[in-house]
Parts: C-alpha cells; structure tokens; sequence
C-alpha cells in the first residue's frame, strides 16, 4: 500500500476554535485569507502521517531496502557499544569479554528484531539494548559476595550469570501481562491525551545522549550534526538517476565522511595530548574490538556458564522491566504513526510486549548484560528516511545477526566514535518527541484541564529523573538509599525514567481528574475505532500475523 500525499484530506472535524470577548477585535486578515473558510485556516487531524514514500507494508526496491537496512544496523551500534563498553569493566571483564558482550548483544538484537517484526506488534521496530537495567545491573555488580573475588575474568562471569538470573526472572512480567492480554485491558484507559508525555518524552527525555556527547568532542560531534541536518533536510531533494540518495542515506554518507575525517585527526596526532576523556569520545582507534574480536564466532545459551538466581536482584531487575514496559509502549505508538499506519489496537500492543518479554527471556540466557527495549533512534529514522518499510527493519535485523557471527567484519563498523552517533541522536530523538507532541491534534487544548495534564507531566517527566541523575551523580547513590536494596532499585529505576514519570502522571491524572463528560477533550472518540482489532477495516492489513497464522491466534 503507497501512502495518499494529499495533504489536505480531513479526517475528523475541525479543531475547537477560540472565540474572543466582546469588545476585542480580530486584525485584519490579508486580503487573500478573506474568501477562506474555517476549516482550510487549519490543518485538521489525521489518523495517518502523510508525507511518508512508503507505509509498514510497502517497500522500496530490493537493493533501496538492503542499503536502508544497512543503515538501520550501523544506527543501533552506538547502544549495542556503549552498554557493554560502560559495564564490562565494571563486572571485571577485559577487551576480550568486552569484545563477546557485544557480539551477543548483536546477535540477539538481530533475532528480537525479527521476531518482533515477524509475530509481535509487526511495526518496523529494533528491539535493541536498553540504558534502563543500568541501574539494577550495577547494583548486582556491587553486590558485596562479587566484588570481593579477586580474580577479574571469574568475577566477571559469575556477575553476569547474576545478572542472567536476574533478566530470566523478571521477564516473566512482560511474558505475563502479554499474552494474558493485561496490558491490553490496562492500555483502554490510555487516551491521546496521556499518550501525549509518554511518547514525547521518550525521545525528549533522551537529551542526556544527545548534545551533551557531543561537547565531549566537538570537534567531530558538531560537524557531524551539520552534515546529517544538510544532508537529510536541506539537500533531500537533490536526485541521483531520480532517487533522492542524500535523503534516504544521509545517516550512512555522514557517518562515512565524518568517521574518516575523525580518523584523520586520529593518526595525525591531534589528540596526543589531550585528556583521556576527549581522547575516549574523539579518537578511533581505542575501541579494541577490531583485535579481541575473533574472525568467526556464535554465541550461544548459556555461554557464561549457569545462571545464579537471588530474589533481591530479580525484584530490583523488575523495575526495569516495567520501565521497558512503558517505554516501547510509547515508542510502538511512535513508530505506528511515522510508518503511516493506524495507532496499534490494544492486542496487537499486548502481543507486542509478550514477545518483547520473550526477548528479555533470550537477553538472560545468552547473557547480553542488559536488557532490551524498543531503539527510539531507529524509530526516529523512519521518519527522517520517510521510509516506514518493515522489510527494511528485518534486512537490518539480517544484518546484525551476520555480523555478530563474522566478528571482525562487525568490529570494524563498531569502532565509530560513539559522538557520532549522539550527534545523530539529537534529530532523531526530536522527531520521536515531535510525534508524541503531534497527539496533541486529536485533544482539545483550549481545555484548561488538558493544559494542566499535559504540562505537569512534561515538565515533571523531565525535572523528577534530572533530579534523580544530579543526585546520582554527587552522591554515588540514588535517593533512595535505604537498607533493602531491591525497593532502592525500584525507586531509583523506575523515577530515573522520563517517559515513566510522565506515563505514571499523564495517566493518573487523565483517569481521576474530572473524567466525566470529558471523553471528547481527551481525544477518545477519535481513540474509539482502535480500541478493538476489527474496529478499523486497515488494522488487519497492518498487523495481521504471516503465514496465516490469524486462524490459531485470532485476534479479540
């Protein structure tokens, strides 16, 4: 299915207008505004994002779709990186171990990714590592009976067979509320109106990652976000054989001259005497993955040895796993709309989260060290690539799985500076929040109560977690620091998380402030014909199951 670009298509009514008091007169409106009715003054909602060169089910030519795939799989390297490059060494690990993390979090990556795009919500969404389980992974680290042995290879492992224990038990949340359909039931209370914080915050609220890497080494980050804003915006219709090549692969071009330009600086000595921070962010050759990763290498279950299981750590795991939760809840709304399709019914985000617990079962018993989560920054590349193929998504999901397995092939790729990716980030973060805030067509804000909603949220959806950061940060702790460390974990887990604040306020209050009468403020009614699989004749083309698989899993 190609998508409709005529933009002026109206779907709903026109939005609630203001009317002015008496005595107060409107300004003159140019004289060609005169003849204009209501309706073409505004631009009214719409439940598909136009503008985009191909839906969920569309897709471009084979070699189009295994370039963007490509592109798709270098984006989520800089997570797939970072977490292992952060919590291998403090679990004791060397480059070597250092080197099979990420590996396995590859491989894993790949094969979540696919089956999410093959039997879960079915959108165009990487199932990539998650910053989230930072907290409950570090405090297993801590655990006094790890630290104290001396040995740095056998502390790393037992950490991570902890650590495995830990994911394998939690994920039994996600598995749970999936496929009972839990979370389906509990999503009919979430309206556009609650959805509005929690969507846009999980791009906004990533803004940690984003410039703040950048000024680490400015040098190349600032550079590369100039580059990638020219090439995907400012230049997005310059065509090659008529296809708009800088546009569709503005990631991969960027990333190519920068990362070269960077090496550049690299072997001339520019950084010879620079700080050891400066040179950690600039440089490109201090990965070491291209030598400790081996020529050919499966990881496999188990790899680490068995997993060790502790109540504390597993309670203090489950918060993360709420915070998974919401998060790709969000992002799954998030990614529904840039790849043109409906707003996912609630059992189709039901099953969706199912499998996604699945994947955090898979993430334990490979031992990636991390749990997983929607990737926002490929969600975002959807919309700057205007490309919303789930082809492309699976093809990336290829390409991760083959890399994981041909190790040096992979390394080379993985030694991007990682300032190159926060550079990219910071567009691709905007355009997730920018679709969050795009709800906001279908609730009427002119309501005093919608502003109130909305506002409290947004801003405590950020000031709350920075709050919990800065404490962090200067204390070496978070602020709850009592003698129960799982509750500790919880608390500190799930406060750190914007879009979970914003999602446990925005849906508080949305469902206990003067619901009644309310229904057409909150946008229900336009939420209505999507709260059932069969409500909207296009959901089955979206998020029907392959293979005929809809006879022995229907759809409620």
């Amino acid at each position: 299915m190609y998508v409709n670009h005529n933009d002026d298509a109206a779907v709903d009514s026109p939005p609630h207008r203001l009317e002015l008091p008496i005595g107060e007169a409107e300004e003159d409106p140019p004289m060609e505004m005169t003849d204009m009715k209501p309706e073409e003054m505004s631009h009214p909602p719409m439940d598909q994002l136009l503008g985009m060169e191909y839906c969920i089910d569309s897709n471009p030519s084979w070699g189009g779709a295994v370039l963007l795939g490509f592109q798709h799989f270098i984006l989520c390297l800089g997570t797939a990186v970072m977490i292992p490059t952060l919590l291998v060494p403090l679990m004791g690990g060397n480059a070597h171990d250092k080197a099979k993390v990420v590996q396995t979090m590859l491989l894993v990556t790949g094969i979540n990714t696919m089956l999410q795009t093959l039997f879960g919500t079915r959108l165009p969404t990487v199932i990539g590592g998650s910053y989230a389980f930072l907290i409950p992974v570090i405090s297993i680290i801590s655990d006094p009976s790890l630290i104290q042995i001396t040995d740095g290879h056998t502390r790393f492992k037992m950490t991570m067979r902890a650590i495995q224990g830990a994911l394998i038990i939690s994920s039994c949340i996600q598995i749970i509320l999936g496929y009972s359909q839990l979370w389906g039931v509990c999503s009919r209370f979430f309206s556009p109106l609650g959805m509005v914080p929690v969507i846009a915050l999980a791009g906004l609220g990533l803004f940690e990652r984003g410039f703040p890497v950048i000024g680490t080494c400015v040098e190349i980050g600032l550079p590369m976000l100039l580059l990638f804003v020219a090439l995907s915006q400012y230049l997005k219709h310059v065509q090659v054989c008529h296809f708009p090549i800088l546009e569709r692969f503005s990631v991969l071009i960027s990333i190519a001259l920068v990362w070269l330009y960077a090496h550049i600086l690299t072997v001339s000595g520019a950084y010879r005497h620079s700080s050891q921070v400066t040179q950690l962010n600039c440089r490109t050759d201090l990965a070491n993955l291209i030598t400790t990763m081996p020529w050919f290498g499966v990881p496999y279950p188990l790899q680490w040895g068995p997993p060790t299981f502790s109540a504390d750590h597993s309670f203090g795991m489950m918060a993360a796993v709420v915070v998974s939760l919401v998060e790709s809840t969000g992002a799954f709304k998030a990614a529904a709309r840039l790849a043109s399709a409906t707003p996912p019914p609630p059992f189709v985000l039901s099953r969706g989260i199912g499998w996604q617990g699945i994947g955090l079962l898979l993430d334990g018993l490979f031992g990636t060290a991390s749990g997983s989560t929607v990737s926002v920054e490929n969600v975002g590349l959807l919309g700057s690539t205007r490309i919303g193929s789930r082809r492309v998504i699976q093809i990336s999901a290829g390409f991760m799985i083959f890399f994981s397995i041909l190790g040096k092939f992979g390394a080379l790729f993985a030694s991007i500076p990682f300032t190159l990716f926060a550079a990219i980030y910071c567009v691709l973060f905007g355009y997730v929040g920018a679709v969050g805030l795009s709800f906001m067509q279908f609730i009427n804000m002119n309501s005093m109560r919608s502003l109130f909603i909305i506002g409290m949220s947004l801003f405590l959806g950020i000031s709350i977690p920075e709050y919990f950061f800065r404490f962090t940060m200067g204390n070496q702790h978070g602020p709850s620091h009592t003698r129960a460390g799982w509750f500790n974990d919880l608390i500190n887990t799930i406060f750190s998380s914007p879009p979970t604040t914003g999602f446990i306020i925005s849906v508080v209050l949305d469902n206990t402030l003067d619901v009644r009468n309310r229904a057409k403020d909150r946008g229900m009614p336009w939420w209505a014909r999507f709260r059932t699989f069969r409500g909207d004749s296009r959901n089955e083309e979206f998020y029907n199951l392959p293979f005929n698989l809809n006879r022995f899993f229907p759809p409620s």
